[in-house]
């Protein structure tokens, strides 16, 4: 029974692919892309050169392209806020007047106490005011 090239390839790229899943390491990833690229060559009657040199140029290409950009992702911090770095900025409408003594808001549906942020403002009952930031569970307003 005489095997194809082309099959010897793909079966390579399977075998690349388990420790891809297994590890979460994408560079076994961009090995099994290039040995499929290989595999394409030796289906359309590339010789063994050309293919390995198609699965060493497609996998460098990758790794050198696409893993300084993955590493950067990665890098990088969420875009968007969670939790109460979400509430800074928000709007919030007063229900008990708020001074620098406390009081109490209406914040993303929940009553959360606050405070105002300048100690000679107040705001009374209806009013909009902004948050500022979240002191423990209390709100800075203003």
């Amino acid at each position: 029974m005489d095997i194809d090239a082309w099959v010897w390839w793909l079966i390579g790229a399977v075998g690349l692919g388990i420790p891809l899943v297994l590890t979460a390491m994408p560079e076994f990833g961009m090995l099994s892309a290039g040995a499929v690229a290989a595999a394409v060559v030796a289906a359309l009657g590339g010789g063994t050169v050309a293919q390995v040199l198609v699965f060493a140029a497609v996998s460098v290409a990758l790794i050198a392209v696409v893993r300084p950009i993955a590493t950067r992702h990665r890098a990088q911090r969420p875009q968007f806020a969670s939790g109460v770095d979400a509430l800074k900025g928000r709007q919030a409408v007063v229900l008990e007047r708020v001074d620098a003594g406390g009081g109490r808001i209406k914040l993303a549906g929940e009553v959360w106490s606050a405070r105002a942020l300048d100690a000679a403002m107040s705001y009374e009952a209806g009013e909009q005011v902004d948050v500022v930031e979240i002191d423990g569970a209390t709100a800075v307003v203003m």
